[in-house]
């Protein structure tokens, strides 16, 4: 049996806004944008590498889920970008206006900083060793 996580639902307050986040400030590639009945939208983007995962952005409908915008793992890490060149990628994204949360580090497992997304969301930009 093979099988592989396709997609990751991250739960966003407007459609338009984190499309423009992600295809602006982290350079993803918008893969879906698809009318769906009631409003809703399937919104799938991801990191230009062609990784086989895709983030699904899924509008908040109601309380519970507005709650959970950027903070989708109760404020760790939530979500992890791998890249070939961190200093390439981590330059882009600071002039892009990407927030980080702290200095570039060395790691045993690679360069790594914390960056917040939009909503607040907290991922690592990797590059391992």
């Amino acid at each position: 049996m093979k099988q592989a996580i396709a997609q990751v639902t991250l739960v966003v307050q407007n459609y338009d806004k984190a499309i423009e986040f992600y295809t602006k400030k982290l350079g993803f590639n918008l893969v879906d944008d698809i009318a769906l009945e009631g409003g809703k939208r399937w919104v799938t983007v991801s990191p230009p590498s062609l990784s086989g995962l895709s983030l699904l952005l899924a509008e908040a409908t109601n309380e519970e889920q507005r709650k959970a915008v950027g903070n989708q793992s109760g404020g760790r890490v939530f979500l992890f970008l791998h890249t070939d060149n961190f200093w390439r990628d981590y330059k882009r994204m600071k002039e892009q206006g990407v927030t980080f949360n702290e200095d570039p580090r060395e790691e045993p497992y690679g360069t790594v900083v914390v960056f917040k997304d939009l909503y607040g969301n907290l991922w690592d930009l990797i590059e391992r060793k």
